[in-house]
Order: C-alpha cells, then structure tokens, then sequence
C-alpha cells in the first residue's frame, strides 16, 4: 500500500471513536451481517484460524502481498500469515476509494498480529488516510518503536498538526535530525512549514521550505510537491506574483498530474499565455466569464450584422422595384412614340440583387 503522505494538515481533526472491548461484537456483526461470533482458535499454534470477519473484496489474495510485507509476517503460522496477508491486501485494495473500511480490515490484521511491525505500519497509515489520527500516531508510533527507524516521522508529525497540535509537530521534526532519507526529509519539511503557518508564522513557514532543491529546473520525485508547497506558503504570505511563478513550475515538474498547480495558478492571476507556456502541448481549459461575456457580444454584434443586412438589400429591393416601374413607364411612352415600320425597339434595363450571406459560426 502507498506510503505517500499529503503536505497540508488535513482539513479535520476530529478525536477518533473509542473502541470498547465489546464493540468488536456489534461491528463484526455489521460487516459481516453474522451475530454468531466463532470462537478463536486456543489451540495448536499451526491449527488454522477461523476465517470471519469483515468480507474480503474480490482479488484479496495472499499472493498479492508484496514480498517484503509477506517476509514480515514470516514470525506467524503459515496459516495465520496467510489470513493477515489477506486483510493487509484488502486494506491496500480499499485505502483510496473507501478508507473507512479499509480500516475495518488493518484493524483486524492488528487485533490478530499485533507483534509484527508491518501489520501495525498498516494499520497506522490506514487509520491516517481514515482521517483517525490519534489512532495513526499510536500505531506508528509503535511501528518506531519496533523498527527504530524514522520513516514515518512526517506522518506523525502531520497527526500531530491535524490533532492541533503543531508546536509537537515541530519538536517531532527536531527529534528526527537531519539522518533522513531525503524523500522523508522533504516531507518532513513540508509538514514542519504547515506547522509554522497553523501558528501564524506565515514568513518562517516560506523560509522552512527553500534550499538546495527548491530549484525549478530540478525534476527530482518529489520537486512538485515542494514547489507546489512553496507556491501555497507564498500565497498565504501574501506574495502573490512569486506564488504565481511557482505554481507554474510545480504544474511544470508534476508528470503524474497530482496537483491542481496551473488551476491555482490561473486562479491567482495568471493567463493562458503564461499557463501555456509552463505546460508545452497541453490544453488548460479555464472558466474565463471575460471570455464568454465577449462571446455573447461578438454573436449579438454578427446577429445586428446580418439585420443590417437583410435591411439594405430589401431597401435595394425596393429601389429596384422603383426602378423597374419608371423603366416600364418610359418603355410604354417609348412604344407610343416609335414610328411604324422602325426597326429600333426600346432597351431593356435589368438590375441585379447580390446573394444576401451571413455568418453561420463564430471563432471564440
């Protein structure tokens, strides 16, 4: 399951449901629609376990572990290992699209492999994408305890924001050094910024965030998330045109399209031109109310056109007919006057009328 971490604080930090002993009952009967709780096996250790729970979504299999998740669960009976696994796959399946019930299954994966390091780091990460962050502190918490290592300090840190609490968030990131692996210690700095912004230090949180990497020509994996981070603090600072420049080289570096950079861009004031030009061979489509206004004035001015028109030919029309009536007029007297046995005849005036055209489309 992916192990990528959001830089803003989520939006909410609601404390978690506690979770009484017996409540395991009541929501194993909800997930299961089962009221009957079978026992848990005592016996032989490599007695299989029972298999209930909450219902494993098609394609939740063993054989889906990635390796180094299956080598973790090596401490169980194959059988257990093998019942974990599945939960631990059904978490990852759902973490995106559901998170609650994802939770659902890392928590059952705990509850029966609470000992293993990479049962409890799933658990932690799910309850973190299920918005329960006291719950994803205690769990990696415990993962750092079990490992020793600090990969997911910024994580933690970002609960620590969430639960309000962003002055932790910081002696977090103080505790972890500078020993971090430089993805970890990207986001690190991006969770320590958002920290220094909760707490009203809008320049501080810019400063946190500039060094060696935040250089627009680097296209390092993480440089579009630390651009489009930079960008946000700039903005909230207050520096709009330099928010501006580097919104548009977050949109630049950003392959995969994670961020909304050139939306916030244009929504800060940039144009197309500008979006364009940071974007080469893409089509930023933008509500623009100045163009659509202009639109409905170029089709009302081609409809005045067109009446304009219409009006001049039929006043042509008219002052043809005119013209046609004195020329029979004339033609009669001139028949009257003709002598007999004169070969002349009078001539015959024709006049024209252009073909009325108008415009069928208009070019916005």
């Amino acid at each position: 399951m992916s192990t990528e971490t959001p830089g803003a604080a989520p939006e909410r930090a609601d404390r978690p449901v506690e979770r009484r002993e017996d409540s395991r009952d009541t929501r194993f009967a909800e997930v299961t629609g089962r009221r009957d709780r079978p026992q848990r096996d005592s016996g032989d250790r490599d007695a299989a376990p029972v298999e209930y729970g909450p219902a494993l979504p098609e394609g939740a299999d063993y054989s889906a572990l990635d390796v180094e998740a299956r080598a973790g669960l090596r401490s169980l009976p194959k059988s257990l290992a093998e019942l974990v696994g599945k939960h631990l796959v059904a978490a990852g399946m759902l973490v995106d699209e559901d998170p609650e019930r994802a939770l659902v299954h890392a928590r059952f994966a705990r509850e029966r492999a609470a000992r293993v390091a990479v049962v409890r780091e799933a658990a932690g990460l799910t309850a973190y994408h299920a918005g329960e962050w006291a719950e994803a502190l205690s769990e990696l918490r415990a993962v750092r305890r079990m490992s020793g290592g600090n990969a997911y300090i910024a994580v933690m840190a970002d609960c620590e924001r969430a639960l309000g609490r962003p002055e932790r968030a910081l002696e977090l990131a103080k505790e972890a050094g500078r020993d971090l692996p430089a993805d970890v210690a990207v986001e690190l700095r991006i969770v320590s910024a958002g920290a220094r912004r909760d707490m009203g230090q809008l320049e501080a949180a810019v400063v946190s965030l500039q060094g060696p990497d935040l250089e627009a020509k680097r296209r390092d994996p993480w440089s579009a998330r630390l651009f489009y981070a930079y960008a946000d603090n700039l903005a909230a600072a207050g520096r709009t045109e330099e928010a501006i420049r580097w919104f548009l080289n977050a949109a630049q570096a950003d392959d995969d399209e994670d961020t909304d950079a050139a939306e916030r861009a244009f929504e800060l004031g940039a144009d197309e031109s500008e979006i364009a030009a940071a974007l080469p061979g893409e089509t930023v489509e933008v509500e623009d109310e100045d163009a659509e206004l202009s639109e409905v004035d170029d089709d009302e001015s081609v409809d005045d056109d067109e009446a304009d028109s219409a009006t001049d030919a039929d006043e042509n029309t008219v002052s043809d007919k005119d013209s046609a009536d004195d020329v029979d007029v004339d033609d009669t007297a001139a028949d009257d006057d003709k002598t007999p046995g004169s070969d002349k005849a009078p001539g015959d005036d024709k006049s024209a009328v252009g073909d009325k055209s108008g415009k069928d489309a208009v070019d916005g």
